[in-house]
């Protein structure tokens, strides 16, 4: 438990916080523009009602990542200092460039997305939703372009141990930045849509908002039988970018340890209990040549083992392996559920059967989590590098960190957050548990009901009449 370890745990926990609320309103955004588009072009005040449920879930999510967001950035300079020294002209302006882009673009539009619907024309109002959509996606282009260097680097010199930019183009579109975006947008998108689901099922099942909720349903299910496939083909390219570029991730990943014999390929390893020290799998259940098949689209086919790599150069083997079949498992109950539910919605049978609307309930935080394991593949696959096979994470850590320090940051942290997220998790539990609303028609004041804009426009007139005005 020394200063690197603690710090690679500070840095997680803060960052297993963030992507949460990011990834969330990168679907919530689209999800927003679509339901406004839908109201401009019908008028129909259900997709009003919707859009404005949905938008104030929205605002929410949105404020606690940018919150969670800020504080994560401070510990490239308390934390991994020699991080930011070494290879900050490459990270840096990539981070500026999300803040100048995107986070300025979702500002400068969201106090009028949010504040704004009365003020400004319909149209006007569509287009500043628009652009808060359009500011998540090019914020998710940016972060995704850094990290990745970090996996993928290149576009870099070397000097005197800095790395410096020598092509942008090339540090930008790195080898796994497109296939690594890809996959990250469309689980925003499915993580969102489950949660859409979630609420729609779970209001079917009480008889509360039953035209709203069946609505939201039909739509998740639409575009979860769309997207959930979609993924599916693009994590296996993504597995195969990887494979060229970190085997050694692959490798943990499968926990592969040694090759078997020639012209067998590699098993699909359904469970096991890797064991590090040892270099081996207790318990293992595999099914022969599935992995090749998977891997590398051939029975035979083979891939470098763990043990092609030193002991030293290994990622941490067992969180990889389990986080991994966490991810996978989780893609395919949501691949089942929206394949079902299609078929039920073709059927007719899918806003009356308790089993499926309780299927969507139960699935509807399963996006988050698989997002949280697939993180946790990517992130901990790469130890010990921080840059790919050029820099470690002990080489990043700040030299002047102690123990103790670390430890008591850490703990104020997870003190902190517990407070803070726990009640602003809690009261978007609460609203999504009370539902969209049906609209409530603004009062009539020809008719004698008066708004509460004005103090004295709720007494009647002849009241005041009797008593004087001021």
């Amino acid at each position: 438990m020394d200063a690197l370890f603690l710090s690679r745990i500070q840095f997680g926990f803060v960052i297993s916080f963030h992507i949460l609320f990011p990834a969330f309103t990168i679907g919530l955004a689209s999800w927003l523009m679509f339901l406004e588009g839908c109201w401009l072009r019908t008028r129909k005040q259900a997709w009003m009602d919707l859009y404005q449920f949905w938008v104030k879930v929205f605002a929410i999510s949105f404020g606690m990542g940018v919150v969670s967001g800020i504080v994560m950035s401070f510990q490239f300079g308390t934390n991994w200092a020699l991080l930011s020294e070494r290879a900050g002209s490459v990270i840096g302006p990539l981070l500026s460039y999300e803040v100048l882009t995107a986070f300025f673009l979702e500002a400068g539009f969201l106090g009028v997305m949010l504040f704004g619907q009365k003020k400004v024309p319909a149209a006007v109002h569509f287009f500043c939703t628009c652009m808060v959509a359009l500011g998540t996606l090019i914020s998710t282009f940016w972060i995704i372009a850094a990290i990745s260097w970090m996996h993928t680097p290149q576009g870099h010199e070397v000097v005197g141990g800095i790395f410096v930019p020598a092509d942008w183009s090339a540090i930008i579109f790195n080898p796994s930045m497109p296939y690594r975006l890809a996959h990250m947008v469309l689980a925003a998108f499915i993580t969102t849509c489950f949660v859409i689901g979630g609420v729609s099922a779970w209001h079917l099942r009480r008889g509360t908002q039953p035209e709203l909720a069946a609505r939201m349903l039909k739509l998740a299910v639409a575009f979860g039988v769309i997207a959930v496939p979609l993924q599916v083909l693009v994590g296996d390219q993504h597995g195969l970018n990887t494979l060229k570029h970190q085997p050694t991730k692959v490798a943990a990943m499968e926990a592969h340890w040694e090759d078997g014999p020639p012209g067998e390929g590699v098993p699909l390893i359904l469970f096991a209990v890797p064991r590090q020290a040892e270099a081996r799998n207790d318990y293992e259940i595999a099914i022969p040549r599935l992995g090749s098949l998977i891997l590398t689209h051939t029975l035979d086919g083979t891939i470098p083992p763990l043990s092609a790599v030193p002991a030293e150069n290994r990622p941490p083997v067992a969180p990889v392996f389990y986080a991994f079949r966490v991810m996978v498992g989780l893609g395919m109950l949501m691949l089942l559920v929206v394949t079902v539910s299609a078929f039920a919605w073709w059927r007719g049978w899918l806003l009356s059967s308790p089993w499926l609307l309780n299927a969507w309930r139960l699935l509807s935080p399963a996006g988050f989590i698989a997002l949280l394991s697939g993180w946790y593949v990517t992130e901990i696959g790469r130890q010990p590098w921080v840059v790919y096979g050029l820099m470690r994470t002990s080489e990043a850590v700040s030299p002047n960190l102690t123990t103790a320090q670390v430890a008591t940051s850490l703990a104020s942290y997870a003190s902190v957050y517990a407070i803070v997220f726990g009640a602003g998790i809690w009261y978007l539990y609460r609203l999504l548990k009370k539902g969209p609303q049906p609209h409530e028609k603004a009062p009539d004041p020809e008719g004698g009901l008066k708004t509460p804009a004005r103090p004295l426009s709720a007494a009647d007139e002849s009241d005041i009449a009797e008593r004087g005005t001021p």
